[in-house]
């Protein structure tokens, strides 16, 4: 068998990162992640594609990151995609990769077995699957009255540099350990950022975060995060303003050298200054520097894509979802 190509890793990656939070459930040719604990929940999807028997590789601690990045001029358009994450079903599922067993075929049965557990267990009837893998899915999927959204993929070519992006006078990125003071208002920044949706400048700042951080340390959100920030499960990375104020934030689950970098998003005051490039970028390269090959990641604007093709992502295919899913359990 030959190298697994670009499909396949993303494919795996898809199929063994949960496994790290959740119990994977089979439903025939469909597969279910059930989360283990607290946190947003996982998706359905094709079975087709499976980590080695063993499970998951572990992952060992990841250092707490490089020094802090130096200020530089103010930078190009910022970033705010929509958090990334994907899911929908598909009909019949012929597609198959080098990494694990071809799927059978997909019914809508199938689907309605996946549905009626996922309601039992309380959460979103969510799919995630590729579109070029199980093109069929789709059909089924939208035939059960689910609407079905589009989050084309990029990978970043291996070879191409990445070097820091431009950041605003006094502001700075740094990867975050557990114990940082400053990751409540990390953890509540994509809340603001992903209500409030595009890369226009909006009313959301400095107190609508603290409010947020506020409750997000009170519900406990904060205390599960901390375990896998420790066992370096989750990257976590920000950029600051000189106050300590997260500006823009965004992270990583690394899996067998695989990652999607996702959630990236900026304060609705602090954007237009290129800060979610900057943390892209720093993300991707922390990645690079810990054994991780392939980094891809999901969009939703084409405004969006240009500026990751910018800083050296390529079209790598399309992941299909549910519309106004949740964004994946992290």
């Amino acid at each position: 068998m030959g190298e697994p190509t670009l499909r396949d890793r993303i494919e795996l990656y898809y199929a063994t990162v949960p496994l790290g939070f959740a119990d994977a459930e089979e439903f025939g040719p469909l597969r279910l992640f059930v989360r283990k604990g607290e946190g947003a929940p996982y998706y359905g999807g094709p079975n087709h594609a499976y980590p080695v028997p063993a499970g998951p590789a572990p992952v060992a601690p990841v250092p707490a990151g490089p020094a802090p990045v130096a200020p530089a001029s103010a930078g190009p358009v910022s970033v705010d995609p929509v958090p990334a994450g994907s899911a929908s079903g598909g009909p019949v599922a012929s597609g198959s990769a080098s990494s694990g067993p071809v799927g059978t075929d997909i019914t809508a049965a199938d689907i309605a077995r996946v549905r009626a557990r996922q309601r039992q267990l309380g959460v979103a009837e969510s799919f995630e699957w590729l579109a070029e893998v199980t093109p069929s899915l789709r059909a089924l999927v939208e035939a059960a009255g689910l609407p079905v959204a589009e989050r084309p993929l990029m990978v970043l070519d291996p070879h191409h540099p990445l070097p820091p992006q431009p950041l605003p006078e006094g502001v700075t990125i740094r990867i975050l350990d557990a114990d940082d003071p400053g990751l409540p208002a990390v953890l509540a920044l994509p809340r603001l950022a992903f209500a409030d949706v595009g890369t226009a400048v909006g009313p959301a700042g400095r107190a609508e975060l603290a409010a947020v951080a506020e409750k997000l340390v009170a519900d406990g959100t904060v205390e599960t995060i901390r375990p896998t920030l420790l066992t370096g499960h989750k990257v976590l990375a920000a950029a600051f303003a000189p106050d300590g104020t997260p500006l823009a934030a965004g992270h990583y689950h690394p899996a067998r050298g695989i990652t999607e970098i996702g959630g990236i998003g900026t304060l609705p005051t602090a954007r237009r200054q290129g800060l979610g490039a900057a943390v892209m970028a720093a993300l991707a390269t922390h990645a690079r520097e810990h054994g991780v090959h392939t980094v891809f990641l999901a969009y939703a604007e084409a405004a969006v894509a240009r500026i990751y093709a910018r800083l050296g992502f390529r079209p790598a295919g399309t992941t299909l979802l549910i519309a106004d899913q949740p964004a994946r359990g992290q």
